[in-house]
């Protein structure tokens, strides 16, 4: 993929993102547009779809569940108090403030986004909830605006398979991490290699769908990386909701939401 087309995929995923942190239009998970026009939306069932609790949906400040992903990254990340999380591509901050409410006062959450009206559409909510321990970032997953070896736990939701240098991201993910540090990631994976038309398709990638990885190839550049104890778990009820992102396509024939985990080792 040449740099020219890495830059146009960010471009759309940007302006994709940036226009429903402006609208307050909701997703529908990882939806394509006309999926996100369709009046009436109910953010808390969509994420409650996708594997949040009651209580994870209202624990949040109003307009910080965008009904965006495609599962729940804490439920897999047995967060400790004390920790510093980083969540890569963290929107309106759903994800950060579920995490700063485990890691408690004496941890840390920051939050990177590429999108400007994101970063400063959850910088709005975390005031108004009054959290002081969370911060959020402008930048590139590719290229994170984070130290070395200061991060305990990376979360995402459903925002690698955007990128179009995924390597690129392990590898910043591998640097920011302590040593013993890990992954706990829900993303779209491909179960079986897309058809052309699908990978082509400009509003299926910004929708989180045409740009998954096949889970081999995942796994591959996690272990380039320098990664341990990979574990990627498909979640094949996933396609219940994954069809309705697209409908008459048959994505979901193709791709699926999975956990993805792994370590650093330590030194």
């Amino acid at each position: 993929m040449t740099q020219t087309l890495h830059d146009n995929i960010r471009k759309a995923v940007r302006k994709h993102y940036g226009t429903i942190a402006e609208t307050g239009n909701n997703g529908c998970g990882c939806s394509t547009t006309s999926c996100c026009q369709e009046p009436n939306i109910d953010a808390k069932a969509i994420s409650k779809e996708i594997g949040y609790s009651s209580s994870d949906v209202d624990l949040v400040p109003v307009g910080a569940n965008l009904g965006l992903g495609c599962g729940n990254p804490k439920a897999i990340a047995s967060l400790k108090a004390g920790e510093t999380v980083l969540d890569l591509g963290s929107g309106g901050g759903f994800d950060c403030f579920l995490a700063v409410k485990e890691v408690g006062e004496s941890g840390a959450v920051i939050g990177v986004d590429m999108t400007p009206e994101m970063v400063s559409k959850a910088r709005a909510n975390a005031e108004k909830a009054g959290y002081k321990n969370v911060e959020f970032r402008l930048g590139e997953i590719e290229n994170l605006p984070v130290a070395d070896g200061i991060i305990d736990v990376i979360i995402s939701n459903c925002v690698i398979n955007l990128s179009p240098d995924k390597s690129r991201v392990f590898q910043e993910s591998y640097r920011v991490l302590k040593p013993g540090g890990r992954l706990a990631i829900s993303d779209v994976v491909a179960s079986a290699e897309l058809p052309e038309h699908l990978q082509n398709d400009a509003a299926l990638w910004t929708g989180c769908m045409s740009g998954a990885p096949l889970i081999a190839e995942i796994e591959s550049m996690l272990k380039e990386a320098g990664f341990k104890a990979i574990k990627i778990t498909p979640k094949d009820e996933s396609k219940d909701f994954i069809k309705n992102w697209s409908p008459d396509s048959k994505i979901e024939d193709y791709v699926v939401s999975a956990t993805i985990e792994a370590i650093k080792p330590k030194i």
